[in-house]
């Protein structure tokens, strides 16, 4: 992922106009990418029920990179990319494989926080663009396999998931800066690494072995999530042969849509089962399309001692209902400390979003998006069911604008018991309700139905 400086690492990225979209678009020429285009619905509903379901995943960006906690040269603002953005040179940051041993790490730890805190799902970075592989890989030894700790931190995390109900995930970058053959070197490295050997098709030979490692030795993986993917070099037919290699080796993984790769060309069938925004929810969702936003906590992904600036509970938690009401996934972010433990602001939001997602989680998994155009809340819908959120309180009473289904129960899931009077109103049903919030940050009424419910636009 990108540190708080993306824009000066993707200045390609943002020309035509793509800034507004951010990371949703597939790389670096956006104008380019057909990315409206109806091919991005996904037609294996079997693949990706459990994803829809899920609603919620955690991302986890733990590297070398951690070990610095940002700090470089008397700057204390970097974090995943500083080896990039602090002109580190190769020699010096692979000292850093013999300072990484997070003799604290413990995957049960992880992946149980993740589940107190209603999340489904764990995607964690097995590399990212700097190379350093958090698995034991048969095709390089800048790996964990030669650092001090020496344990495959993906085979602990595939079975702490597993034994905790959780689909394990990982993300993968497409840049390798770390191998001799990958292309284009960094600007400010250009003239003392030398490029005139590389071969870049050696490089994607290694990327794709890289992959099967990790598609063949760690059992069913829920997602293959792809990044680092807007440089020229990776083009659209890599991408096509690196997307039908993942679904050869496991059918049923599901791939973001950062596989594509760059054309010079309109692309008529862009690549990847669902898109991802980046530290954004899209104004208005993408209707009919898979998506997930991915976000961090405070400012950064990669961890950052400095970086004390986290959003509050009640921020999270209308992050996770924003996204939900718009029919999408929340993948919100951690970056471990060096030792292999979270932050604490980390481990107390999650603890915090756990005890509000035990009452009204039933509101977020499984659901679809709002069926209002306009509304005083947010709503999710389900099965003969809306899920009205209300993050400020309206009083005795509320009117669900344009509802037209008789409404057979309607209760607050913090009291279940206790059933609301509801009243058809001309312009829709009004519902009374207790004179105070049952949750300060968030409460939700649930409607039950006899059928689908119907709202006038």
């Amino acid at each position: 992922m990108d540190d708080p400086r993306w824009w000066l690492d993707r200045r390609t990225f943002l020309q035509g106009g793509a800034a507004a979209l951010g990371h949703a678009a597939l790389g670096p020429l956006a104008p380019q990418r057909a990315s409206d285009a109806p091919h991005l619905l996904p037609t294996d509903d079997d693949r990706m029920s459990w994803w829809r379901e899920a609603r919620f995943g955690m991302f986890l960006h733990w590297g070398l990179y951690s070990i610095l906690g940002g700090e470089w040269g008397g700057r204390i603002d970097y974090a995943e990319w500083i080896r990039n953005n602090a002109h580190i040179p190769l020699a010096e940051y692979d000292t850093l494989v013999r300072r990484f041993n997070p003799v604290r790490f413990d995957a049960d730890t992880w992946v149980a926080l993740a589940r107190e805190a209603g999340m489904r799902y764990v995607t964690i970075t097995t590399k990212h663009h700097d190379g350093f592989g958090l698995f034991d890989s048969r095709h390089t030894d800048f790996c964990v396999r030669s650092t001090p700790f020496r344990r495959d931190i993906m085979k602990e995390m595939a079975d702490a998931c597993r034994r905790h109900g959780l689909k394990i995930c990982w993300y993968h970058s497409i840049m390798g800066w770390h191998h001799p053959d990958y292309l284009p070197r960094r600007d400010w490295e250009a003239e003392t690494r030398s490029a005139a050997s590389a071969r870049y098709t050696r490089y994607v030979a290694y990327l794709r072995a890289q992959v099967t490692e990790l598609l063949t030795r760690y059992g069913d993986i829920g997602v293959m999530w792809f990044d680092g993917q807007w440089e020229q070099t990776w083009t659209h037919e890599m991408g096509e042969a690196l997307y039908r290699l993942c679904r050869d080796l496991q059918p049923n993984v599901i791939v973001n849509n950062r596989v594509e790769g760059w054309s010079p060309t309109p692309i008529a069938t862009p690549l990847g089962d669902f898109r991802t925004p980046e530290q954004e929810v899209p104004a208005t969702g993408w209707p009919g399309v898979d998506w997930e936003s991915c976000i961090t906590m405070n400012h950064n992904w990669g961890y950052n001692s400095h970086d004390r600036d986290f959003k509050s509970v009640a921020q999270l938690i209308a992050l996770l209902v924003e996204t939900a009401s718009k029919g999408g996934n929340l993948l919100l972010n951690v970056g471990p400390r060096p030792d292999g433990t979270f932050p604490d602001e980390s481990t107390e939001r999650l603890q915090a979003l756990g005890r509000w997602m035990r009452v009204n989680g039933e509101a977020i998994y499984g659901t679809t998006a709002s069926p209002f155009s306009r509304a005083p809340f947010r709503a999710t819908t389900g099965t003969n069911r809306l899920n009205l959120f209300l993050a400020e309180w309206p009083g005795t009473s509320l009117l669900v604008p344009g509802l037209r289904t008789p409404v057979r129960s309607a209760r607050l899931l913090a009291d279940p018991t206790q059933l609301l009077p509801t009243t058809v109103r001309d312009l829709g049903v009004e519902i009374s309700l207790p004179a105070t919030a049952p949750d300060p940050s968030c409460s939700v009424v649930a409607l039950e139905f006899d059928a689908p419910p119907d709202v006038a636009s």
